[in-house]
């Protein structure tokens, strides 16, 4: 018997090759550590995600905020530029000032949907609305992909950045809701 432990001598004839086992109890004390150890190990994983996930949110959020003007602009132009034969020009679109983020559930991807007023030219079809312009709501969306922030300038027409979040809840996990910081 070497300490705690006791040799059982192996089959083949060798006594070299025999196994070394603990008595009954060490062994439960042993697969307890064990399992304390994987917990402790698996909430320290945890902590160590939950705040590299939140740094991560906070440098996206301050990006956001320093490049928005330059986000705006480029949504505005690339709506302007998206025309269909039988869709409306924009003629203006104007910015509310809160941002709702959310994540993507599947791909982790941080997004900002802020809700906007988009004038639109009259219709060609109709003589009714010849010099009339209507305006819709709706809600734009930016992405952050780790990286930076960018748009492709498409709308959720008719629901507010909530409700927007609400509607594809299935593949957005909303995060916070805010008043933008505009300089």
């Amino acid at each position: 018997m070497h300490g705690f432990l006791l040799e059982i001598p192996g089959g083949s004839g060798d006594p070299c090759r025999g196994v070394l086992v603990m008595p009954g109890s060490w062994w439960v004390i042993l697969a307890v550590v064990a399992s304390l150890g994987c917990v402790g190990g698996w909430l320290a994983a945890r902590l160590v995600h939950s705040l590299w996930w939140s740094h991560r949110f906070a440098r996206a959020v301050r990006q956001f905020h320093l490049q928005r003007e330059r986000l705006e602009a480029r949504f505005v132009k690339l709506g302007q530029s998206r025309v269909h034969p039988a869709s409306r020009r924009w003629i203006d679109c104007q910015f509310d000032d809160e941002v709702t983020y959310a994540r993507n559930r599947l791909t982790g991807e941080i997004s900002a949907f802020v809700g906007v007023t988009i004038e639109m030219d009259a219709p060609d079809t109709s003589p009714l609305f010849e010099t009339a312009s209507s305006f819709r709501t709706g809600t734009a969306v930016f992405r952050y992909d780790g990286r930076r922030w960018d748009t492709d300038g498409r709308v959720i027409y008719n629901l507010t950045p909530q409700e927007a979040i609400y509607f594809y809840k299935g593949d957005l996990k909303p995060l916070t809701r805010e008043t933008a910081r505009r300089s």
